[in-house]
C-alpha cells in the first residue's frame, strides 16, 4: 500500500540518476576522444621520426621529410632535431573541442640505425 505523499518519488530519482549517468557518459566520451587523437600523434610522430631517420642516412632533409609525413597524418611538425643518422621530432594533433575549448595534443618520437 502506496502513501499518497510518496507517489511520483520514483520518478524523480530516475530523472536524477539518468542525468548523473549521461553526465559521466559524457565525460567518458570526452576522455576516450582525447586518448585517440594522442595515439593518432603519437604514430603520426613515431612515423615522421622514421621517415627523417630514413632521409638522414641516404643523406636527404631529415626534417624536411619529417614534415611532409607529419602533415600527411593530419599532424603538424612542431621540432626537429636531427644528430647525424639519429631524428626527434615532436608533432601536434588537432584535438577535441569539448565544453568550448580545443585540446591539441602532442607527441615526441625518436628514430635512428640500431646500434651494432
Amino acid at each position: 500500500m502506496t502513501r499518497a505523499d510518496e507517489r511520483g518519488a520514483a520518478t524523480l530519482v530516475v530523472l536524477a540518476v539518468t542525468g548523473v549517468l549521461m553526465f559521466v557518459g559524457l565525460g567518458l566520451a570526452g576522455v576516450a576522444a582525447i586518448v585517440a587523437t594522442q595515439r593518432s600523434a603519437q604514430a603520426a610522430a613515431d612515423l615522421a621520426a622514421l621517415a627523417g631517420a630514413t632521409a638522414a642516412v641516404t643523406g636527404a632533409d631529415a626534417c624536411a621529410a619529417a614534415d611532409g609525413i607529419a602533415t600527411a597524418n593530419g599532424s603538424m611538425l612542431t621540432s626537429c632535431e636531427p644528430a647525424g643518422a639519429i631524428v626527434t621530432v615532436g608533432v601536434t594533433a588537432p584535438g577535441p573541442t569539448l565544453l568550448g575549448r580545443r585540446y591539441d595534443v602532442t607527441a615526441q618520437a625518436r628514430a635512428g640505425p640500431a646500434a651494432g
